[in-house]
């Protein structure tokens, strides 16, 4: 089945440097995107309720994009990446998500961001 890419931005109260530790390494991740998170190399392992999924980064930017690829969807184009965005002028910070989902669960997919950068969102006092 074909799935739609979809993109969603967040306002983060929080440095980009900052930001960047919650979203790139295994500690940070681990606090609000699943219950354990585990990396060797560039193989990322989470874990949701003792259920595991791997993904690859497959590349960076420090403090300022991470993108990873599911272990299942490896030799496709799909991904999902939290870019770090902050405005020239404002000097405000948002995180930007960008994912791909089934066309019929984009909204579900979008949902459950929402709830897990809430999360985020708590942790960093934003």
């Amino acid at each position: 089945m074909a799935r739609e890419k979809f993109q969603s931005e967040f306002v983060i109260n929080a440095s980009p440097s900052l930001l960047y530790n919650y979203i790139s390494n295994p500690s940070g991740l681990s606090e609000w995107f699943a219950d354990n998170v585990n990396s060797r190399g560039e193989k990322y392992t989470f874990i949701w309720d003792g259920d595991e999924q791997s993904a690859f980064l497959m590349k960076s930017k420090q403090d300022t994009y991470v993108r990873f690829q599911w272990e299942d969807d490896e030799d496709t184009k799909y991904f999902f990446e939290l870019n770090i965005v902050e405005d020239d002028l404002t000097g405000d910070v948002s995180l930007m998500i960008t994912d791909f989902a089934d066309t019929s669960e984009v909204e579900e997919s979008k949902l459950l961001w929402e709830s897990q950068i809430e999360d985020l969102k708590k942790i960093l006092g934003s």
